[in-house]
Order: structure tokens, then sequence, then C-alpha cells
């Protein structure tokens, strides 16, 4: 529930993500190998996925292309006077898209070339969504002060 979370807009969301997962992970029992990985892993891909069919399904990813990706600077001050569960909901507002990617990237450890493969997006598209992101984020913590 903790890996849909991420890439949800709210809880009946994942729980929506987790059971298509579930669902999807008994069809596909039988396929699992443990000489290639843990069931952990394998699970946790199965969540993943799910989670970003629903979000495609929900929203249309722009190709928008980014020679060179700003690294916004947000101060740790900031950070460290929000909780966890506030900064995740602040993640939750972005648009779908750029959702997905900042949770694939920033929580995940998804390179740009992954999350471009996952997603059917370019690499340059995947490294603007994240940078939006970051703006966006930066912006609402500084203006916000959780």
């Amino acid at each position: 529930m903790a890996i849909a979370m991420r890439y949800a807009t709210d809880e009946q969301e994942a729980a929506d993500i987790l059971g298509q997962s579930f669902v999807k992970m008994f069809r596909s029992l039988h396929t699992f190998d443990n000489t290639k990985g843990n069931f952990h892993g394998w699970l946790k891909k199965i969540v993943i996925n799910e989670a970003l069919d629903h979000i495609k399904q929900r929203s249309r990813f722009t190709s928008l292309e980014l020679e060179s990706a700003e690294e916004p600077y947000v101060q740790n001050s900031v950070i460290e006077k929000n909780d966890a569960a506030a900064i995740l909901q602040l993640v939750r507002q972005l648009p779908p898209a750029t959702h997905a990617v900042f949770v694939l990237y920033a929580i995940d450890g998804y390179t740009h070339r992954e999350i471009a493969t996952q997603l059917n997006i370019s690499e340059g598209t995947s490294k603007w969504h994240l940078s939006e992101a970051r703006k966006i984020l930066q912006h609402k913590l500084t203006a916000t002060n959780i």
C-alpha cells in the first residue's frame, strides 16, 4: 500500500491500484522465478507498473524537451520544518505525469532512461517533468511553510 500511495492522489486510488496489482500477481504467480529475484521485488514491480498504467489512463503525457533541467534550490530549513506526510500531500497535488516522474526518480530511484522507457516518453520529457515537479514543490514549500 505504501508504494501505491506514492503514486496515487488519495487512499481510494491507492486501494484501486493495490487491488488491481494483487489480481495481476495472482494471475501471473506461476511465472514467478525465485532464481531471478525475490518475491518482494517482483511484487513491487507489479505495483509500480499498475500505478503507472493507472496514471496513463487518467492523464496524457505531453512531449516536452528540455536541453538542461534546472535544479531548483530548496532550503533544508524549509524541509526540516515539514513532516513527511505533509510533503507527500504536496507531491500528490502535482499534475499526474509530473507526479509519476517525480516519484519514479526521487523516491524509487529510476533513471531518466528507465522512466522514459516505462512511460513511453523521451528522456528530455522525463527531465522536464522532474524539473517542473521541483519548481512546483519549491514554490509550495516556501509559500505555505506547512
